[in-house]
């Protein structure tokens, strides 16, 4: 459901997603969800290494970086910021950063010297060495011990 964003001024935005390192696959389905869920973007900021996207709905960008992590796997973290207050009630502006690794689901990888397969992206990586069908589960933090194999 689309919120009624009548009165509110052009710059107005709840949520910033910054999507870092991204493929124009990536690109293409960020502006795609935006469209069909009838968000706004508010602003658009370029950087060296991906974009911010000031959007209107903060319910809706948490859902998009969600969507993201579980499509494309890479880091997804949301945090809050206080905004102000109105009517005694404080008003929050949510960031979604998305930061891509460019890896995807039957990618096979080097991790600690052994040689696994990407079965799942989500939360963390699950991965399966195609030999024992032994399976581990690996957080994102840990990326920089991962070599793509082949």
């Amino acid at each position: 459901m689309v919120r009624n964003l009548t009165g509110k001024q052009p710059q107005y935005y709840e949520a910033t997603l910054q999507l870092r390192d991204i493929s124009d696959e990536i690109r293409d389905f960020v502006l795609d969800g935006i469209s069909r869920s009838g968000m706004r973007i508010s602003k658009v900021t370029e950087h060296d290494n991906g974009v911010d996207l000031q959007l209107t709905d903060k319910n809706l960008t948490r859902n998009l970086g969600r969507m993201l992590q579980t499509k494309f796997g890479g880091e997804c973290k949301i945090s809050t910021s206080l905004y102000g207050q109105k009517d005694g009630k404080e008003i929050y502006r949510l960031t979604v950063l998305f930061r891509s690794f460019g890896l995807k689901k039957g990618d096979k990888v080097s991790y600690k010297g052994e040689n696994y397969e990407i079965k799942l992206l989500g939360k963390d990586l699950l991965l399966q060495d195609p030999s024992s069908g032994k399976k581990i589960h690996v957080k994102y933090g840990e990326m920089g011990n991962f070599k793509k194999v082949g």
